[in-house]
């Protein structure tokens, strides 16, 4: 079901890289942060101008990849809400950054994790988004439930903030 977007911010999409591990807690997703930051910075020469669109739904993420004018969107790539395994937006190579930890199944039905990252506009900018992926994950979970689709033995609550540490 689609819903108007809770969040909709111009970001400069920085990549993904695969996750080692499983451990989704505090901290978990700095490394892969820097690893991204550095080759970012490396690889680019405008460091400042928007290159995506990051817009959290309800049961969806949608980032829109923007052309060299930054005007149309070349490409979207869409994340399903139950699939985020954690977000925050509390990374020491930079407060500006949001980055979320994607489970990609791939084509023999195995699974890997996914760190994608953005840089927003300011630190502010990067809370609002951890915030607003709270809401959309509250909102999936809190569906699902009433849909049956969760069962009362699994906690959305601990789902939720399993998922998510805005700092």
């Amino acid at each position: 079901m689609w819903q108007p977007a809770s969040e909709r911010l111009q970001v400069r999409y920085l990549g993904k890289v695969v996750m080692k591990g499983t451990q989704f807690m505090s901290g978990c997703t700095e490394r892969s942060v820097v690893e991204l930051w550095e080759k970012h910075t490396l690889d680019q020469e405008d460091m400042t101008s928007a290159n995506a669109i990051l817009e959290i739904h309800p049961f969806q993420v949608r980032l829109r990849h923007l052309d060299s004018k930054r005007e149309t969107a070349i490409q979207i790539d869409t994340f399903q809400v139950p699939r985020i395994a954690y977000c925050t937006a509390d990374h020491n190579v930079s407060t500006n950054i949001f980055a979320w930890l994607y489970r990609e199944i791939n084509d023999d039905l195995s699974y890997q994790i996914d760190c994608h990252a953005v840089e927003c506009g300011s630190k502010f900018e990067a809370k609002k988004l951890a915030h607003a992926m709270m809401e959309a994950f509250k909102e999936t979970f809190t569906s699902m439930k009433n849909d049956g689709k969760i069962h009362n033995g699994s906690s959305s609550e601990e789902a939720e903030s399993a998922a998510s540490d805005d700092g």
